[in-house]
């Protein structure tokens, strides 16, 4: 468990930076521009106002905050990761969920799976390292989806293969490294990643005081990686942004759905996904018999994908196959699932409910001083990286005009 303490000296050593950061933004140059984009998982909009958070509470004073930073459907990690490199909703881009089938290919894509995780052919859209290298641009990624895999052949010039064990000060190292190469070999795109606080507040929650205290010790890393960003002599051109991919909900073992108590195993061809969706390949004939089963089940609703809400962006693509099945806010389901007492989080839950948002804070020589924003989605992160890049951008779903007001 991470020491409050080392948490509160880390804090003093790392606010004032922040500070010294926006004195020096103003001072930096048009040409020659980098952005580093820092990703902390399941980190939810609301948890700056429920803990101490005294770093992000000082960018949002001195650079852009979005009020909230709104997902794509299904809000689980790699659908959303991708969609942040895209600008694609996962209907367009093809992760379509956390695991799925490509009848195409005959090939089932898990996230845990070395071999389907590195095959770029699961992957569709240009991902902003792509659009980078394509434009002669050098770009890296620590543990960002997709960049494992070659995409139109192409790979970032730095990427690492993901490792949990690696830790999160190490990682910030690596890319303060790579900020510190000679200027022919250095990319002025780098994407990195934090696991927390998803980890544990799928665990425990995202109310119980283990996660309160990873969220105040993240908020500490982003002073240090900051006061570090500081120390370069390219400090001053660096624009950084701090998002997530979604946030996070309450569940236990009071709101669990078993499919299996409504739906006969022979009506089932194939199943994917995982709480709290679920998507069906329906066995012949049966699509009918399956949503007439689940239409008198409380809290959950289920779809011909063919059927699914437009506001969702979801289900015109293959992978998703026949069925959407959708839990509601705080409820899990499952097949066969165990009478086994629990209480913990989740998410990918419908993208509209507060407790799936997510956050976006930004800092650095192109962004406003002290300036709240909207709401925004996270389709527009690849546009505004356009933008800061000055490159000639992918056909996306994001629109650059959702996010210029932040910028100066």
């Amino acid at each position: 468990m991470i020491n409050p303490r080392y948490i509160k000296i880390l804090i003093i050593l790392t606010i004032v930076t922040v500070f010294e950061l926006s004195i020096k933004t103003t001072q930096a140059q048009s040409e020659d521009k980098y952005v580093v984009v820092l990703s902390m998982d399941a980190f939810r909009w609301d948890y700056t106002t429920i803990t101490s958070t005294p770093v992000l509470d000082s960018i949002a004073t001195i650079g852009v905050k979005a009020q909230s930073f709104k997902p794509a459907f299904p809000t689980l990690t790699f659908p959303n990761h991708y969609s942040l490199a895209t600008g694609l909703y996962p209907d367009n881009h093809g992760i379509v969920s956390n695991n799925f089938y490509d009848d195409s290919l005959k090939a089932v894509y898990r996230i845990g799976d070395r071999v389907s995780v590195e095959d770029g052919r699961f992957y569709g859209g240009e991902p902003i390292w792509v659009t980078a290298e394509k434009q002669g641009m050098i770009s890296a990624s620590f543990y960002w989806v997709g960049s494992e895999a070659p995409i139109q052949g192409i790979q970032p010039t730095y990427w690492k293969k993901y490792d949990g064990n690696v830790s999160f000060e190490n990682r910030i190292d690596t890319v303060i490294a790579w900020l510190q190469k000679p200027e022919d070999k250095r990319p002025h795109l780098i994407m990195f990643y934090f696991d927390e606080p998803d980890a544990i507040a799928h665990k425990f929650g995202p109310g119980a005081p283990q996660v309160n205290t990873m969220v105040t010790y993240l908020d500490s890393l982003v002073g240090v990686f900051i006061k570090k960003i500081n120390a370069l002599p390219i400090g001053n051109k660096i624009n950084f942004i701090i998002v997530s991919d979604h946030g996070m909900a309450e569940t236990s073992s009071e709101r669990v759905i078993d499919l299996s108590k409504y739906i006969k195993k022979e009506w089932v061809s194939r199943s994917h996904g995982g709480n709290p969706s679920v998507i069906i390949k329906t066995a012949a004939n049966c699509e009918d018999s399956i949503l007439t089963a689940l239409s008198t089940v409380k809290n959950l609703k289920s779809w011909k994908t063919s059927e699914v809400p437009e506001r969702l962006h979801y289900g015109k693509n293959p992978r998703t196959m026949d069925i959407l099945v959708l839990a509601d806010i705080n409820w899990v389901i499952g097949w066969n699932s165990k009478n086994k007492s629990f209480k913990g989080g989740a998410h990918g839950y419908d993208n509209n409910e507060p407790d799936m948002l997510g956050i976006f804070y930004a800092i650095g020589p192109d962004f406003k001083n002290g300036y709240l924003h909207k709401q925004i989605e996270g389709v527009d992160l690849y546009p505004l990286l356009t933008k800061l890049l000055n490159l000639k951008p992918a056909i996306t779903d994001g629109k650059l005009l959702n996010t210029l007001d932040m910028l100066k």
